[in-house]
């Protein structure tokens, strides 16, 4: 049997009961705690006859990992990993998706905050490489605000390989943003149909590997001597301006 998970923070465990009830073993909650956001989350297990227990706050600390658990921590079946497969049945679904790949972005709130903000736009999935890589650790999940439950989440072997198979089998559209003389400003480029924008990490920028399957590379314009930003503020405003554009159509 694999190990069972723990999730933690209000807005992570309520998603997952809403939306994944039967993955959760045990529900840790605060002593003392009895507000109305711990009762909504009581509320959501009951149903399904979750066992639910009483902790100190240095009991969930250590079963979250971190002091900032909220209150509640919750004791779950462990997820499927999803791959280049399941990608691929994705796209067979939805064959103009959206889609988010994230090229060695290691900081897991960063990552958090990449996908809560693609759940917020509509992304089908955010693709990952396996390696060098932040995986969908309690703190993701946490800082994500229950978005992890809402967005497929695809760890792929290699990035590059994969971006060039969308584009054989499937047609999807590569758009990579970066700081390069043929780049397009981000409102310029058309993010209509299946497409996949592909963010670097903050000192590093796309891997050469990943720049050459680029269909297109576009920048965010800003005024003064600014020349980046943090990886998931660029994540949001690019795919905002991509969900912008396919509202319209």
């Amino acid at each position: 049997m694999a190990k069972q998970e723990y999730y933690y923070g209000v807005h992570s465990v309520e998603s997952l009961l809403e939306l994944e009830p039967e993955r959760v073993l045990t529900l840790f909650t605060l002593k003392g705690r009895d507000d109305q956001r711990l009762q909504k989350i009581l509320q959501l297990a009951e149903p399904f006859g979750i066992s639910v227990q009483k902790a100190s706050r240095d009991s969930l600390e250590k079963l979250a990992g971190l002091p900032f658990h909220q209150g509640v921590v919750a004791a779950v079946r462990p997820h499927p990993v999803l791959n280049e497969q399941d990608l691929d049945q994705i796209l067979s679904e939805t064959p103009d998706a959206l889609l988010l790949a994230l090229d060695q972005v290691t900081d897991p709130h960063n990552l958090g905050a990449c996908i809560r903000t693609a759940a917020a736009m509509g992304v089908q999935a955010v693709i990952v490489p396996r390696d060098r890589a932040a995986s969908l650790t309690p703190t993701a999940r946490k800082v994500a605000a229950g978005g992890a439950e809402k967005v497929k989440f695809i760890q792929v072997t290699n990035l590059a390989r994969t971006l060039a198979h969308l584009k054989e089998t499937t047609h999807v559209r590569v758009i990579g943003t970066m700081l390069d003389e043929s780049a397009l400003p981000l409102q310029k480029c058309d993010f209509s149909g299946a497409v996949v924008i592909v963010m670097g990490a903050e000192d590093t920028g796309l891997r050469p590997i990943t720049q050459a399957q680029c269909d297109h590379k576009v920048y965010i314009p800003m005024s003064g001597n600014l020349q980046s930003l943090n990886v998931s503020v660029a994540t949001g405003m690019a795919l905002y301006e991509a969900c912008r554009q396919r509202s319209e159509v």
